[in-house]
Order: structure tokens, then sequence, then C-alpha cells
């Protein structure tokens, strides 16, 4: 047996929607670049739509500005000047002075240097002079900058920490730098690094810190001075901004915290410092009483407050010259770095395309003294993912029962919400959600669902354009292509009205044509025909050689379909006796016909196989309709309704009861009625009618002569009326031979 894959897996809404959300799910759980990057700009716009936020009065910033340069000269200074810088911090009542600035090499000092070579010129002459010698010594000393900075470290009331940066890579460098080195510069930086690590699993196979190739460390006549320093390293994202500070940075067996961490550590007087690895990663560290939120590799996420100048910033030149008020600087974190152009390193951050990376590192520490974190915990993953999976299947269920317009703003207004709840979080509660993935399946569903939509929209109007216009009207083609809702193909009951037409005596015309001239003349007759019919929104049924069958009220709803099916009736007389003027002058036979129609519930829809089919009617009233044409004989008439139609036209058309019968195959008597015309007859014709009416109350009371002269005198008034010369025929009958008691005055229809 053969198995197609639309049997396994129909394309469908449902298909359609599993899939998109399933697409969504895999590349949320993969992570696709582009999207991952859209994400990170919707996370800096959150910022803008939160706003600025004022600074902790904590922490203040020292800067080599172009105020400093313009009057201490140019960078780098003398460090004989930054000792003095500070000596005037630790007077001021500074807590804690952390340096963005890197003492890598010595201070390049001509004085020193002059010095020197004196020195080693007299030793050279071996000129002995105790006098000269500790004139030279102390000489040395006052021109070495570097040991007056060592020195002001050593003296600073104020903790000093000192910044370096690490070479993450050894691929960054054009060099390579030698192991016995790397070890020096390691051991330099080593009375900083963290020294307590919490692993919750002891087996854990591989650190999950970010390594770093080798650190450059400061002179080591400085480092011998403090045992803090942190690095001032930035790892910007794959757009080039900086969202996240590493905490941690491993370099050959230990870690290391940076810059800011340390200034704050030393701010709250050295708490217990302590690093959490979970099983998947870093899980944060422990400050005390404060804990610091991390990802897996131990990077915090920057809670910024604004724009450069967030926090205070203090020109060097007039801290040095005492410009300040006393107390400027007391118990505070002072962050000492450049910020003139052409020094400081620039930085992009959600607020600023331009921002001082010095003012990065108090971000830092003033979101850890104040707690001010965001954080994007493990749960968000797990949210975020069933986000994707709602938005999307939520779409699915939804979209293809509503309207475009409905949709369109369901579609928009879930959009709109997932953007609010990510952005209420942020701003509230300082959690990251992710809002790209979750639209992207919105999006995707949303999107995929239209196109289908569209797509099988157009197959259905070809579809139905295809079945029905050989059928109906281009009026009913055109309303089922609008509203193709209202249009149910295969079997449904409905109440609708069917309308038989026959030719009487065809077989006597077709003798005396050719097939030729009988094929035009068929064509000619039932093109007039079919017009009428779907002149009243009619559904052509079939034709059956010189028969018509036609529907009213399938496949679109008719209220009105009782008296569509009655107007095509008397269009049809109307057509044949133009037509039949036409056939006469042309030497043709005219043509007379007779037509059926009744009103009831019946099965519409697709009846036949699945190779081939019809759209067709089925059921009693069906065949009840057909009856009414074929008895159109016995009293020759050319338009019989059943009771049922009549019911539902009396008001709208002339009609007159002609007999009771009982079909062929049926036991339940039928009134059936000869519609006469649309509103109103001759005054000659009523009369008649009225008689005939009359004659038929009479007839079933068994009062044979008076049935009998009320029929003759409706013949002698119109002898169009010819049922009228049947009942009389019958009273003559039944008077000669008495009916049973149990007569019921119907009429036993013995043919179809």
């Amino acid at each position: 047996m053969k198995i197609s894959f639309k049997s396994i897996f129909p394309i469908n809404t449902v298909t359609l929607t599993f899939c998109t959300t399933l697409l969504a799910v895999l590349l949320f759980l993969i992570g696709v670049p582009l999207l991952d990057l859209i994400e990170l700009k919707t996370y800096d716009l959150r910022f803008l739509s939160r706003g600025q936020h004022k600074a902790s009065q904590s922490v203040v910033m020292a800067v080599i500005d172009e105020k400093s340069l313009d009057e201490e000269g140019r960078w780098p200074w003398p460090r004989s000047k930054i000792a003095a810088l500070v000596d005037k911090l630790s007077r001021d009542g500074a807590k804690v002075i952390g340096f963005d600035i890197g003492f890598l090499e010595p201070d390049k000092n001509t004085y020193l240097k002059f010095v020197n070579q004196l020195d080693n010129k007299i030793s050279t002459l071996k000129i002995v002079n105790r006098s000269l010698d500790d004139f030279i010594q102390k000489s040395k000393i006052e021109a070495d900058n570097d040991l007056a900075l060592a020195n002001a470290i050593k003296n600073s009331k104020a903790t000093v920490v000192l910044g370096y940066f690490f070479h993450l890579s050894e691929s960054q460098l054009d060099y390579r730098i030698a192991g016995e080195e790397i070890d020096k510069q390691v051991k330099r930086i080593g009375t900083s690094k963290y020294r307590l690590i919490i692993y919750e699993d002891k087996n854990i196979s591989q650190a999950p810190f970010i390594t770093a190739y080798a650190p450059e460390g400061n002179l080591e006549i400085l480092t011998n001075q403090t045992d803090f320093s942190g690095f001032f390293n930035m790892l910007p994202d794959q757009d080039g901004v900086v969202r996240w500070m590493p905490l941690i940075i491993q370099s050959g067996e230990d870690i290391f915290p940076p810059l800011a961490l340390q200034c704050a550590w030393n701010y709250l007087d050295r708490p217990q410092l302590m690093v959490k690895v979970a099983p998947y990663g870093v899980e944060g560290i422990q400050m005390g009483e404060r804990f610091l939120p991390t990802d897996e590799q131990g990077q915090m996420l920057l809670n910024f407050l604004g724009p450069p100048k967030t926090f205070p910033h203090f020109s060097i030149t007039d801290i040095l010259k005492g410009n300040l008020p006393a107390g400027t600087f007391k118990d505070k974190i002072v962050i000492v770095g450049a910020t003139a152009v052409g020094l400081y390193d620039l930085r992009i951050t959600p607020f600023s395309t331009n921002y001082p990376g010095l003012e990065i590192h108090a971000t830092v520490a003033d979101n850890i003294l104040r707690k001010n974190f965001l954080s994007k915990p493990k749960w968000t993953a797990i949210y975020d993912l069933l986000a994707v999976i709602f938005l999307g299947v939520l779409t699915g269920l939804l979209l293809p029962r509503l309207s475009a317009i409905k949709g369109i703003l369901f579609a928009f207004g879930l959009f709109i919400t997932q953007i609010i709840i990510a952005d209420w979080l942020f701003v509230g509660f300082g959690i990251w959600l992710n809002i790209v993935y979750p639209i992207l399946a919105l999006v995707l569903t949303y999107t995929t669902l239209t196109v289908y939509h569209y797509f099988t929209e157009e197959r259905e109007r070809k579809k139905i354009r295809g079945a029905f216009s050989y059928y109906v009207s281009s009026s009913v083609v055109n309303e089922m292509l609008k509203y193709p809702d209202r249009l149910k193909l295969g079997g449904d009951k409905k109440d609708l009205s069917v309308l038989f037409s026959d030719i009487r005596g065809f077989t006597t015309i077709s003798e005396g044509l050719s097939p030729e001239d009988l094929v035009r003349l068929l064509n000619e007759y039932l093109t007039v025909m079919t017009d009428v019919v779907f002149k009243y929104d009619g559904t052509l049924d079939k034709y059956m050689g010189d028969a018509i069958m036609a529907i009213y009220g399938a496949p679109l709803d008719q209220p009105d379909h009782p008296a569509k099916a009655c107007h095509s009736a008397l269009d049809m007389m109307t057509a044949l006796k133009k037509l039949n003027e036409k056939w006469i002058l042309e030497g043709k036979k005219p043509m007379d016909i007779g037509i059926g129609i009744n009103t009831g519930m019946m099965m519409v829809g697709n009846m036949g196989s699945d190779q081939r089919f019809d759209y067709t009617v089925m059921g009693d009233a069906v065949n009840l309709g057909s009856r009414l044409e074929g008895a159109n004989k016995n009293y020759k008439t050319n338009i019989l309704i059943s009771e049922y139609t009549y019911e539902r036209v009396k008001n709208d058309f002339v009609c007159m009861e002609v007999d009771s019968v009982r079909v062929k195959g049926k036991t339940q008597p039928v009134n059936i009625y000869q519609l006469h015309a649309y509103t109103r007859v001759s005054e000659t014709c009523d009369k008649a009618i009225f008689y005939f009416q009359r004659g038929i109350q009479l007839y079933k009371q068994q009062k044979w002569d008076d049935a009998i002269k009320l029929f003759k005198g409706v013949w002698k008034l119109d002898n169009d009326i010819y049922a009228a010369n049947v009942y009389v025929e019958r009273c003559k009958d039944l008077k000669e031979n008495p009916p049973r008691p149990d007569w019921d005055g119907c009429y036993t229809m013995k043919t179809k």
C-alpha cells in the first residue's frame, strides 16, 4: 500500500503552527548571531526607555582632562605628579583610590638619567668623596619618580588599587612572552587573586572561567607597596557595545578580579569574598552579604545609569592645586583615569557611542555598592522557551478563527504585550527577558498561516469558480468567493427548493429533425432556460436530455428560495413563449414544457466517488418535485408546486389548488397547486379559479352533481384550466362507482 507524505503529515494550520513553533524553539536553543544581535539592541532600547538614574555619591572620578593637560603639561606626566595626587586624595579623606592607568614601564626621567651617568663617571674616575657620594644618592632618590609614587602608595591612608590588563590570547601579540616572564607577571598580581572558590560539584572537569594568555602588571616597585590590584579589561559584545564586565579572568592556576570589584571590596572593608561555581558554570560572587550575579563565565551585566558624566568628574589639576573644597573626596572611591580626547579609551554603551571606559569601572563599583544589579537568572531561559512556545501556539490556534483585520490586531497585541512585559521586568526588577525569539515565533506563525491562508483561499477560489461556474450564476460565484466560509461542500441537510422542467412530446419533435438541427434547437432552448435559472441565483444541478434540474438555496443560503424557484418557473414560460414565436417564424414546431417545484429538507453536496462527483441534492423532497413535473401531463398544466412551496409563496403569487395526490411510492397525500402568475390575473381568470376551488370542496364532499356544474362553469370561463374537465370526468366516474367509505378525496398517481 502506497503511503503519501500528506497522509502522514497533512499540511494544515495545526501542522504549520507546530513546524513554525518548533523552528523558533530550535533557533532559540541553537542561537542565531543575527537574532542575538537584534536582542542585544532591544536590551539597549530598554535602557533608553527606562531613562537616566542618579549615581551614588560614593564613587567619583579624578580625570586627566583637557584642562589638566593644559595646566600640567602633556601626558605622560612624571610619576611624582601622580604621587602628589595620591597624597592630596589621601589627605582629603578618600577611602579607596583606583587607577585605570597602568604603570607598566619605568618613568622616563632625564634628570635621573643624568645623575646615574654622573655616578658612573665618578666611579670610572675612581673619585672617592663621601660628601659627593651622599649628594648623588640623595639626588637619585629625589629624582626617582617611580620611587616617589611607591612611597606615596605606601604612606597613603587611602587604599590604593592598581590597574593592569591581561593579554587574552597569544594571537593578539606580535611576539611571544617567555614563560618565565609570564610567571613573574602572575606573581606580581598574585596578592589580588580570589582566594576562596566554592565548587558545588567537586568533580567538575573544566573550569568555566575566561582564560588569559598573560598579565601585563605594574612595576614591581609599585606592586610591592599594595596588595590590591585589578584588571581593567572589557569584553564588548559582537556589535562592539560593552554590556558586561568580566568579574573573573583566569591566568595560570589562579583567578583574578577586576579593578572596580577590588575598589568596592576595599570600600566595604574587605568582607569575605568567594566565587561560587555550579555544575553549569559560575553562579556568582559572594561579597559578604552581597551576592553579585554573573553569567556562566563570570561576567556581570552592567546596570548603566546614564550618559557620560553621570558620575562626578574632577579635574586632576584642580586637585593638585587645591582648588576644590576640603572633604570633596572624604570616604569616597576615587577612580583615576583619562577623559581627554586622544588619551582615553572610548567605549560604546546603551546610552552613548562615546563613553569613557573610566566611567564603566565607576558603574561596576556603583552597582556593587548599591546592590543595583541587572540579571538574567537561569529561570529566564525556561520562561523564554515557554514564551516562544506559547506565542507560537496561541497565534496558530486563534489566527485561523479571526478575520484579517482582527488577526492583525491580535498579533500586534501579542507583539506589544511581550515587549511591555519584558520592559516592565527590566525596569522594575532588573531582569532581562528575551524579546526577539518569542516575537520570532509569533511572526513566523503569523506570516506562515497568512501565506497559507492566502494560497489556500486562492486555491479554494479557483476550486469554487471551477466547480460552480457552470452550475450557478456569476453573482452567486462571486458571493461564494467573498464568503467562502458560508459554503459547505460535502453532504449537508438543508431546507431547499428544487425545480424540474421537461419538454412535452420531445420525442415527436426530435423525429422530424436531423441530429445537427436537434442539437442546435436543444442548445438554444437549454441556454435560455439556464439563463433564467441563473437570473434568480439558482444552481443548475444537471441536464437530463431535454430536462433541467435546478436547486435554490444552495450552495449559498437563500431565505426566499421558494419564491426564486417560482419566479424562475414563470420566467421560463415567458421565455418559452418568445422562443416559440421565433421558431414558428423559422418553420419549426413550438414546444410545451412542464415544471414541478417542491420545497423541503434535502441532502445537498458533492455526491459520487473520489474520482468523479457532482454537486446535487437527494431525498424524498427531490423525488416529489420530479413527480410534480410529470403530473402536469394529467392536468395539462405547465407549473405545479407542492403545498410546502405554496405555504411559503401564497402571498406573493397567484396559485390554484389542483388536487390532493398520493405520488407513487408514498402513502401520505400532498396538496398540489397550479402556479398561475406573479400577483394578479384577469377578472375572468380570477373568477374561474374561485369556482374551481369551490368545485374541489364539493368534490371532496362527494356532491358530484354540484361539483360537475361548477367545473363546467370553470371551463366556460377559462378553457385554459383543463383540470376542470379532469374533475368532470372523475365526478361522473365516482358517481357511477361510489368510493369506499374511508375515501379522503385524494388521487393516487400511477406513474412517475
